[in-house]
Order: structure tokens, then sequence, then C-alpha cells
């Protein structure tokens, strides 16, 4: 491994890290990034690296949230004085699953589909959706309505169904996955503290799949990883991972008391700089 591709690798695991969980294109920033500071790697490599490190930042949400998704507890009660362990299912986190699974079913239908990743649709989407979060936020205070959904609990399976099927728009890049989903709940009366919750949990099979996919059928094609490949994969994923703790604490900490304004403004200033950069020749408008 080289010393500089290392640094590069940590770059982009610091970027998937922050990036993944705010609304404003992982994706996005990591091509972006890439354009202006390529990874000395094949393609095919290139490809593979920028979903498995997706797999350190589900970790993380894994970790931080373990209690709240794992549909498993162990008790202890006492009987005749002696104290037996027990398994006992959790029907609430159960149904949670269930209603995460059915909103990762809309997203099947990204693993057909191949959209192009340029950096001019890339700051189109940026602008159009940073346009969008500063709407709907502002639609929200002109109601100034309580959110019908104050905890990812009481998400119901219609909640889930809508927030799937838009979490389709994903596909194309400078979208978000993060964000159009947190868009759609919004929308729908769902709080943002929910929905940046739902959103998390959504992602864990949403990503873990598309990772494993992507390592499989990278396989399947006959690519051999090197000693020097498997290092970047596991040092991306791991500073990805270490990032992401932090970054989904902070968000959640955030929505809280703020709204999602200021990702909108974030998402235009970047859209717009990225084709200024296109206009000056400095990144190609297509790839």
């Amino acid at each position: 491994m080289e010393f500089l591709e290392i640094l590069k690798v940590i770059l982009l695991g610091i970027v998937e890290g922050i990036t993944e969980w705010l609304p404003i294109s992982s994706t996005g920033h990591m091509l972006l990034l890439d354009g202006f500071w390529p990874l000395a790697v094949n393609d095919t490599f290139k490809q593979v690296f920028l979903y498995v490190i997706q797999l350190g930042a589900v970790l993380a949400v894994v970790c931080l949230f373990f209690k709240k998704i794992f549909p498993f507890a162990l008790t202890k009660k006492e009987e005749n004085g002696i104290k037996k362990s027990k398994i006992v299912t959790k029907k609430e986190t159960l149904l949670l699953w269930a209603k995460i699974l059915v909103a990762c079913l809309p997203a099947l239908i990204g693993l057909f589909l191949d959209m192009p990743e340029s950096p001019l649709i890339i700051a189109i989407a940026l602008i159009v959706y940073g346009v969008a979060f500063i709407l709907v936020e502002l639609l929200i205070k002109k109601k100034n309505k309580a959110f019908q959904v104050e905890d990812v609990s009481a998400i119901t399976f219609k909640h889930a169904i809508i927030i799937g099927v838009f979490q389709v728009l994903a596909i194309i890049p400078g979208t978000s996955r993060s964000g159009i989903t947190i868009l759609t709940a919004l929308l729908i009366g769902i709080s943002r503290p929910a929905g940046a919750e739902f959103t998390f949990f959504l992602a864990i099979p949403v990503m873990l799949g598309a990772s494993l996919l992507k390592i499989l059928k990278t396989l399947l094609d006959g690519y051999v990883f090197t000693g020097a490949e498997i290092g970047y994969l596991l040092i991306g994923a791991a500073v990805a991972f270490v990032v992401s703790m932090l970054a989904v604490k902070l968000l959640m900490s955030f929505v809280r008391k703020h709204d999602f304004t200021p990702f909108g403004w974030y998402r235009i200033g970047l859209g717009v700089v990225v084709i200024v950069l296109i206009a000056c020749n400095l990144l190609p408008a297509f790839v």
C-alpha cells in the first residue's frame, strides 16, 4: 500500500462517515472528491470501494441503536430460589423491522438501474433537493402544526411504503438516500428525529445488501482483490465507522433543536460551485 493512497482512502472514509447520514449526498461528495484527487486504482475496485466503506457507516448505526433495533432481550427470573435466564422477543422491535423491510422493497428497483455518475447531474440534484428542503421547512413553519408522528415506533406501514417508494429516487447521484427519505418523512407528518432514526434503520438492510451484492458480483466476474486493495477496504470502512459514530450523534442532537434548512442551503451552494467548476473546465460535465 502506498502512503499517498492511504491518505486518499482515509479522506474518503471521513467524507463517507459524515455525508452518509447528513442529507447532502455521500455518493455525490465522494465522486466529486475523487474527481479532484482520484484514487489510483482500477475502475472495478473503485466501484467496490465506494460501496464497501458504507459497511463501516452501517456498523456505526447498529452499535449506536443496538438496544432499539435488536429484537431479542435476555431476562432473568427467579424460580424456587434459582435464577433462570430467558430470551424474550420484543414484539415492538419486530414490528419496526417489518416496516423497515416493507420500505426496502421499492429499493430493489435500483438494483436493475444504472444511472450515470456525472458532476453536472450531481450538481443539479444537489440544487433541486436543496431547494426542496428549504421549501418544505418553510411550509412546516407556515402551517405551524405539530408532527403527527413523534417517535419512530409510531411510524405506520403506510408511512413506510411511501418513504420506500420515494427512496428509489436516491439512484440519481447527488440526491442523497438519507436526504430523500427524511424529506419524504417531513412531508407526511413525521418529526425530524423520528424521520432521521427511521432513515438510519432503513440504511442497514439497503446498504448492507447493496455492498454484499457488489462484492459478490465482482468476485463472480473473476476479479481477485490484491492485499493492498483489501487493506484499503478495511481502512476506509474503519474510518467511516469511527466518523459515523460521531456524525449520527451530532445529527440527532441537531435535529432535536433545529430544522434542515442549513442543509438545503449547503446543497445549493455546493451545487453552484460544481457548476462554476464545470463552466471553468475544471470538472467535466459528464464522464
